[in-house]
This record gives structure tokens, sequence and C-alpha cells, in this order.
């Protein structure tokens, strides 16, 4: 299976409201609005990804009668790459009610030449053997934390299905995530053509996590 690409920005719809929101230099000055339509994307996408899961027929008890409903066949896990992508996998949850989670903290360590190298610390996850993932983050732009994330989880379980869902992504970052998670699903909110020297995708948003939680020092 090739990795397919959902971008959100193709079809006309309230969701690039909130993208347009998330990107406007004066409305994301208001931290708990940012948190909020990054947590919104994150239900658009959890409806979009639900369209291509598995679902069983379940009949229902009623007042009145016995119902024969379509539901989902197994619930999935949701991932994010702390501490931007907490509002975004917020959105997730919201959709997703039953799912379990998991929590990464990886970060760009830079280099005295201003190269840099993804280190990752912690992971809190629970048992994803036989199990659709689906990882959130806000931002995908050289997709280098992204890819080394889902490849470690990859290595410890046996997943079934990668779903990686982010706001706004590069060219690159999207072009590195195919070349090294062939068989991910991409569910995109838009696709910048350029990245910085220091690779932020421009016109991007800024820095999802400092939006949403503060300037770190």
């Amino acid at each position: 299976m090739n990795t397919t690409t959902f971008d959100l920005s193709k079809n006309k719809s309230i969701a690039n409201t909130f993208i347009a929101e998330l990107r406007d230099e004066n409305i994301q000055k208001d931290s708990m609005r940012f948190r909020k339509n990054l947590e919104r994307l994150g239900e658009f996408f959890a409806y979009e990804i639900s369209k291509s899961l598995k679902y069983v027929s379940q009949e229902v008890t009623t007042p009145l009668g016995v119902s024969n409903c379509e539901v989902l066949e197994q619930q999935p896990v949701l991932a994010t790459i702390l501490r931007a992508g907490l509002p975004l996998q917020q959105g997730l949850l919201n959709i997703f009610d039953k799912a379990e989670c998991c929590f990464i903290s990886a970060f760009r360590k830079t280099k005295k030449n201003g190269d840099f190298i993804i280190q990752m610390d912690y992971v809190s996850t629970p048992d994803l053997d036989g199990r659709i993932l689906i990882m959130a983050d806000p931002m995908l732009a050289t997709g280098q934390s992204m890819v080394m994330c889902c490849k470690e989880m990859i290595a410890r379980y046996k997943i079934t299905e990668l779903h990686i869902v982010a706001a706004i992504a590069s060219t690159e970052g999207v072009a590195h995530v195919r070349a090294n998670l062939p068989k991910a699903k991409l569910w995109l909110g838009a696709i910048d053509e350029e990245m910085t020297s220091k690779s932020y995708i421009v016109p991007g948003l800024g820095d999802a996590g400092d939006l949403a939680y503060g300037e770190k020092v």
C-alpha cells in the first residue's frame, strides 16, 4: 500500500476557517482560541479517518424494538508528540472517545553548526500489537521527528495501520514521510511549499507549542 494523502485545504469546508485563524498572527495571540482551533481540526480529521476504518453490525435495543447498527470494529490508539500535539490529540479523542492514548517526548537538539538531530526521551503507550495507531502533531516540517517516533513504535509493536495527522505540512516533510513510512496514511490541513533555514514552515503559522502554551525558555 502506497502512502495516501488527504489534504483538507483541497475541500471547501468550515475547517479551512479554523486553519485560517490558526495562521492569523492577530487571532493566534489568543492562546485559548489557538488550542480550540487545533482541537476542532482534530475532530474533523477523526471524522474523516473514521470513514476508512472497519465496522461491524451490532443489534441495539431501543425502547421500541431492535436496530441493526454499524459500529467501529476496533478503537484506534491516539498518539501525540508533546507538547504541541495535545490539543490536536484532544480533538481526535473527542470523537474516538473510547480510545487509549500514547504520549511521546521528542525534540530538536541543535548542534553548534546550526544543524539539529531529533532526540526521543520518553514514551508512555498501551500495547500496540494488532492496533491502529493515529499519530498527531500540528506541524510536519522536515518530517524527521514524525518518522523517528513512528519507526520506534513500529519496531516495538506489530501495528496494523498507521495514520499521521498534521494541521500544516511542508512538501519536504510529506516527501520524507512517504519515503520512510510508505504504508502510512497522511491527513493534513494544508501543505506549504517553503521552509526557513531553521526548518520552520513558510507561511506556516509559527511555533505551535509556544502559541498554544506560552514561549519556552
